[in-house]
């Protein structure tokens, strides 16, 4: 919320939020006021977890925790959609109820699947609004080659694939392949930054904003949007140096 609150156009999102550890009536809450406070900013990334102790902490089985976040997704989407909610499933079950704030985004924030292909996928195409996959794991070095294969995912499941657009998770600087990614018509990357001090943290970001120009004029043949999560970073960390 604090980076909502300070921003104006950067978009703000979860990466991931365990929906299987978390109850959907405050989940749906929370997002629907993120979403209200960034004025419509909100990208509701979600996964289902890995680690078998910490969701059985929650009261989660382990076994069962798929099927769980679907219907958990599911009776959000009611929650955002309705005046009136219910939702009557295996795991997730309530009555006619009235909750507010509703999202500023219609229908409701963007939800974006995290998971491997092909299992991963198949949630996206269930019940998300894009995938976003680690870019390499133990059953392929580049998730990209995939994207054919989940574009016909989609489109068996009678799903535009254009809805369901791909955002990779873990990207260098590396000109080439984020032009690569570009062109398989991949919309966004998402890079991860060390812990470290402004020193460090804003050089980086500055090749990061100057990469990214360089890639998205060349797609577009026109100036890009404002590259603000760079400039909303800088601000936030010279604050800090600051203090």
């Amino acid at each position: 919320m604090a980076a909502a609150a300070v921003t104006t156009t950067l978009k703000v999102g979860t990466g991931v939020c365990l929906v299987n550890q978390r109850d959907p009536i405050q989940t749906a809450k929370l997002v629907s006021s993120i979403d209200q406070l960034s004025d419509g900013r909100f990208l509701f990334g979600v996964g289902n977890g890995w680690n078998q102790d910490e969701m059985e902490n929650h009261g989660t089985a382990f076994e069962t925790r798929h099927k769980l976040v679907r219907e958990r997704i599911e009776a959000m989407k009611v929650i955002w959609t309705k005046s009136k909610a219910e939702y009557h499933g295996e795991f997730v079950n309530f009555d006619p109820m009235m909750t507010w704030p509703k999202p500023a985004q219609k229908p409701h924030p963007p939800i974006l699947v995290g998971g491997a292909f092909p299992y991963g996928a198949r949630r996206a195409v269930r019940y998300g609004d894009g995938w976003m996959p680690l870019r390499a794991r133990k059953a392929y070095a580049e998730v990209r080659d995939l994207l054919p294969k989940f574009r016909e995912m989609a489109t068996e499941a009678n799903r535009d694939p254009a809805s369901v657009p791909i955002s990779i998770w873990s990207s260098k600087e590396d000109e080439d392949q984020l032009k690569r990614d570009r062109d398989e018509g991949v919309v966004r990357v998402i890079v991860s930054l060390e812990s470290a001090k402004a020193d460090a943290i804003l050089p980086e970001l500055d090749r990061w904003a100057k990469l990214a120009k360089k890639v998205t004029e060349r797609a577009s043949g026109s100036e890009p949007a404002d590259l603000t999560p760079s400039a909303a970073m800088r601000s936030s960390l010279r604050s800090e140096r600051r203090n």
